[in-house]
């Protein structure tokens, strides 16, 4: 919820959101948004094993990984599978949005 308050509230559409990394995956392969931002941590398929399949099947995806502060051994592995760049919690509005500013220029 908080990240989609900090996208609307910057006039970014919000198409689609998932509990989980399975939905994740498919929502991102039905819905083709600009920007895919998912947790590390999910319940089932986890955002890793996510974002490498969506990786393997939209190589130009652009995804933003999230996480807990003080978890850096988490920031390196998603970077390194595709992922465009990662957002610590608790979340700083300003520095949610240079990411995905980042990201979609």
């Amino acid at each position: 919820m908080t990240l989609t308050n900090i996208f609307q509230k910057a006039n970014h559409e919000v198409v689609g959101e998932a509990a989980d990394g399975k939905k994740a995956v498919e929502l991102h392969l039905e819905l083709q948004p600009d920007l895919t931002t998912m947790d590390v941590t999910m319940p089932g398929m986890n955002g890793l094993e996510a974002l490498i399949q969506i990786k393997t099947q939209s190589q130009h995806a652009k995804v933003v990984m999230c996480s807990a502060m003080g978890q850096q051994k988490l920031i390196v592995e998603p970077i390194e599978k595709g992922a465009k760049d990662f957002i610590a919690k608790p979340f700083d509005e300003r520095m949610v949005l240079e990411a995905i500013e980042r990201v979609l220029s």
